[in-house]
């Protein structure tokens, strides 16, 4: 793991007494689209909340850029350049389009300004001065990684972005990570539906109660496609 820039390493993780993450492994290198693929319940959001500190009970390691994270409390792990985008989407009904947006902090240098933003969701321009949950399933989860890319940082953690959108958005979000990750960004996706996951991943980590099991690069998984049905069930 020495040239990734995110390294799990025999993570544990509890929800209360509730032990949820089993010695998770895998590593994600600089510019590179990694998927944690797995069935509801495997610990894939777990594994998200424990890389950026939300996860009150967590052992193990985490490092990013070669710095420990395990001990780092949620704002200074952000601060590293690490951002997280919750499948809740957490857009706040209080505030307009333009006021979500620039609600995160910028915590580095090199984040895209609203011009480069609106280029990539031109549906937001057009909706600014509307109340953020009045927009459509799709344009929230616009709006919800595009504050992201306003912080600065360059690992962005995106979980199932895809979910219960119509194809023509989910055509649009897959062109956005691949131009991010054109652009230098490294991406760690949260996904069930692998067909979208193999049009955007290098790699594929599989989960399963609380760790990896299996590792599949994207140039194989029509070799191995029959295994990872099996995997999820599908």
């Amino acid at each position: 793991m020495a040239d990734a820039q995110l390294a799990v390493r025999d993570v544990h993780g509890w929800y209360g007494e509730s032990h949820v993450l089993h010695g998770m492994t895998f590593e994600v290198k600089p510019g590179e689209v990694v998927t944690l693929l797995g069935r509801n319940g495997a610990g894939k959001t777990t594994t998200m909340r424990a890389i950026m500190g939300m996860l009150a009970s967590r052992k193990g390691s985490i490092t990013y850029g070669g710095k420990e994270l395990i001990n780092l409390k949620s704002n200074r792990i952000a601060r590293q350049g690490i951002a997280y985008c919750p499948e809740e989407r957490g857009v706040f009904a209080s505030l307009n389009v333009k006021e979500n947006l620039l609600l995160p902090p910028v915590v580095k240098s090199g984040g895209l300004d609203l011009d480069k933003i609106f280029e990539l969701f031109p549906n937001l321009r057009e909706r600014l001065a509307s109340q953020g949950t009045k927009l459509s399933g799709g344009e929230q989860q616009m709006l919800a990684i595009a504050r992201i890319l306003r912080t600065g940082a360059k690992l962005l953690l995106l979980d199932e972005p895809t979910e219960g959108l119509a194809p023509v958005i989910v055509q649009q979000i897959g062109n956005t990570i691949r131009m991010l990750r054109e652009q230098g960004f490294t991406i760690l996706l949260v996904e069930q539906n692998f067909h979208f996951a193999a049009t955007v991943a290098d790699r594929h980590y599989v989960v399963e109660h609380g760790r990896v099991i299996d590792m599949i690069p994207n140039s194989a998984l029509d070799a191995n496609r029959g295994k990872l049905q099996t995997y999820l069930g599908v």
